[in-house]
């Protein structure tokens, strides 16, 4: 379990999932403006940062169920990308533990199929794996600055969010391949209508890995949700836009217990 001593019993946890192959010293700029209250709960995926890594997380759900043992016993729960994913299985498995859902450019299937345009295309992760084989480190790198290509100031982004995730041990090879297995093979859309908890996404007007047109599809599926697209942002708005996505966090983490008035000026239009 988390350590959350210090918590008063009125505070509520935030649970922060990171994407692939990043360590939760990404988190550090949202979780020093939370609302007052909120206590943030970074947690590293399995393999990645300090978290050791086991050959028997061999897929999303025990991902999920590894960090479910990790988190507060109730919270919110955000993810960024392939922790988006991890968050929604954790939502799937134990409802009563996860009481809002903030999904960080994440999307229910991550390649692309006849009934999904909107998603990458699954050579892109196939060559992904090819390159942790030859250069685990160089793969690391074209995956960065893939996040931020098109995002407004890109080169610095890439630049402060490589000096962060080098304050981290480097990702474990298994786990990192693995978390491509789960990118390219999970499909969570059918999951979606059972998941119950407000929840919000948030989605950057220029990613190239998940295109904010999934905000269409994720309304149709998920009725209530609400979504929220960040302009001039890629795969990662937290790092590249940090005031105008935190202000959108902050806005539902305030609002948890009135789902409907969520930030409706980032919505995107049909």
């Amino acid at each position: 379990m988390h350590d959350t001593k210090d918590a008063k019993d009125t505070d509520r946890h935030l649970v922060l999932l990171h994407g692939w192959g990043m360590n939760s010293a990404v988190w550090e700029p949202l979780a020093d403006d939370l609302p007052p209250g909120i206590v943030p709960c970074p947690i590293d995926l399995p393999g990645h940062g300090d978290r050791p890594f086991s050959p028997r997380l061999g897929d999303l759900w025990s991902w999920a169920d590894a960090c479910l043992e990790a988190a507060p016993e109730r919270a919110i729960w955000l993810g960024w990308s392939l922790g988006a994913l991890v968050a929604l299985a954790a939502a799937v498995r134990s409802p009563k533990r996860v009481e809002g859902l903030i999904l960080m450019t994440g999307t229910p299937r991550f390649v692309r199929a006849a009934d999904w345009m909107p998603a990458m295309l699954p050579e892109t992760l196939d060559q992904f794996h090819a390159g942790l084989l030859a250069d685990p480190d160089e793969t690391l790198a074209r995956f960065l600055a893939l996040q931020l290509r098109g995002s407004d100031d890109a080169r610095a982004t890439l630049r402060g969010l490589r000096r962060r995730i080098a304050e981290r041990p480097q990702p474990d090879p298994d786990a990192l391949s693995i978390g491509l297995d789960i990118l390219r093979d999970e499909d969570m859309r059918g999951r979606l209508p059972d998941i119950r908890c407000p929840t919000l996404w948030i989605f950057g007007s220029h990613d190239v890995l998940v295109p904010p047109a999934v905000a269409e599809r994720v309304e149709i599926l998920m009725p209530g949700a609400l979504t929220a697209v960040v302009q001039g942002a890629a795969h990662a708005p937290h790092l590249s836009h940090p005031h105008r996505t935190r202000e959108i966090v902050r806005t539902f983490l305030t609002r948890t217990e009135d789902p409907v008035a969520g930030p409706s000026e980032d919505r995107p239009t049909p």
